[in-house]
Formats: C-alpha cells, structure tokens, sequence
C-alpha cells in the first residue's frame, strides 16, 4: 500500500515524466561544474560521458569506435571492448570521489524514539505512543527535485564548490490505533519553494496533500475509500491536522531530520549503483 501510495504521489507532484537530472559526476581529472552538453545529449550519465571525452565530438563512451569491435572474451560470453575499459575505468574514479564526498559514512538517526528500517530505497520510521503506531514510509526514487542541479550551476561562482544535493521526498505518514480496524493515511510532501527559505521560523517545511482511511493491515490502497484533498480544505481544519501529526513527532525538527537522512540514503544507493555498474561493465 505505502509503495504504490508513495508512486502515486509522486507522479501526483511532478508531472513531467522525466527523471531529474542526475548529480555531476566527479572526475578526478576535471574539476566539478563542467559545462552542460550539447542540446539534445541524454541526461545524467551520457552527459558526463560527453564532458569527460572534452565535448570535442566524442558523444559516448558506449559506442566503440570503426575497427575497435573486437574485444577480449573473459570466459562470460559478453563483449569488451576498449570503450567498456575506459568505461570501468571512469567509474572507478568517480566512486573514489563519491566516497571523499560523502557525508555520511552511516545513516544518520532521527530524534525522538524512531526505528529505521530499510528496504533498498524504501526506508520506514516506526514510533509507538501510549496505544498509537506510527509509521511514516518514504522512499528515495526521484526525491531530488528536477531544477535543482539546474539552478546550482546557474548559481554557482568560479573558483567555488558545487552546492549539495538535497533528497526532500514525498512521505506518507500512517496512524494506527490499538482498538481500531482502521489507519488513518497522510500523504505529506515538501513544497520546493519552501526548501532552504529563512527568516520565517513559524513556517512549516513540509505539508499534507491527502488524507485517508484505509483498512489496518491492507497491502493495497483502496481508491473507493474517500480521499480528502486539502487544497480547498478549511484551514483551521488543516491546522489541526497539523498539530495532531505534530503532537505524534512529525513536526518541523522530524522534517529536517528526515531530509538529511534521505539525502544520505539517496547519495549511498548512488555509490552502490556506480559499483554495480562498474562490476556490470568489468563483467565480475
């Protein structure tokens, strides 16, 4: 249920069906901030292939060169060639930087007597409150929003260092009584415009969507169930929605919390893909 809520929501807020744009990658022998590729170059990981071959018309790696087809066999049946070691060899130097990087070597805890649980990229906070079980699910697929590397190059000055990436993703909170057949389901997001704003201490950084009931100890969502939506909804009423997730240990300080520890479990599953496709491309 929470995955398939969690998907929902997320195509719910971003409705371009593009995958942000993937981190610079680090190569150790360019510095970061390299110019963007050409119009049309594909995203992410093709278009660093692009910059490390210098944007001189060397548009993929993947694509062997006239005559250099052949390649050596390792006893796996798979082809290699000097494109998929040259390849290898980029993705191991940008691992190296990945991991200088990286903030955090484990996942950091979130205050207040929650249990983390994680399940690749799905991550769960568990908490229990005098007869209540509160969840709240998350997961960090597409958590970054799509102009955020965008607007960090724009931004940046030379000679300084690429600002981080930060993973605010969509969170569905679940409250679960004891004596009740019954879960009542928040879908909870944050607004990018509200990301990194201050002088507004009061203002809440996250905010419900919809809330739901939903049968206790059901794996899927029932769409028959009525769903509130709280654009059109009354704000006192909103209000106190907040204040009863609020009095539970969902609150400005959780939210927070929440994004650093996404933000490290996002940059974490990252390195591990870059090793995965490293040992992909080597054939280990």
């Amino acid at each position: 249920m929470l995955l398939a809520r969690a998907l929902r929501a997320a195509a719910a807020l971003r409705p371009a069906l593009r995958p942000p744009p993937r981190r610079l990658l680090l190569s150790s022998s360019s510095p970061r901030g390299l110019p963007p590729p050409p119009p049309g170059a594909a995203p992410g990981l093709a278009r660093s292939l692009w910059q490390l071959g210098g944007g001189g018309g060397r548009t993929a790696l993947l694509r062997p060169r006239r005559g250099s087809a052949g390649g050596v066999s390792c006893g796996c049946g798979g082809l290699h060639t000097e494109g998929d070691k040259a390849f290898a060899q980029f993705l191991t130097d940008e691992i190296k930087e990945e991991k200088k990087i990286q903030k955090h070597k484990s996942l950091p805890k979130v205050s207040g007597g929650w249990e983390l649980e994680v399940h690749g990229t799905e991550a769960k906070l568990v908490r229990k409150v005098a007869g209540e079980r509160i969840t709240v699910t998350f997961n960090i697929n597409n958590s970054i929003p799509p102009s955020a590397e965008e607007e960090a190059q724009e931004e940046q000055k030379p000679d300084e260092q690429e600002p981080e990436l930060t993973s605010t993703p969509n969170f569905v909170v679940e409250v679960i009584k004891d004596d009740t057949k019954q879960t009542l389901v928040l879908d909870c997001h944050y607004p990018e415009d509200e990301i990194g704003e201050e002088g507004e201490e009061e203002s809440d950084i996250f905010t419900i969507r919809e809330v739901s009931f939903q049968p206790t100890g059901e794996s899927d969502w029932k769409d028959t169930n009525y769903t509130l939506n709280t654009d059109s909804l009354d704000w006192a009423l909103y209000d106190h929605l907040m204040d009863f997730l609020a009095d539970r240990g969902v609150d400005n300080t959780f939210a927070d919390e929440l994004i650093e520890l996404s933000t490290a479990l996002e940059h974490q599953e990252y390195i591990k893909f870059l090793e995965d496709l490293k040992s992909f491309v080597k054939c280990q």
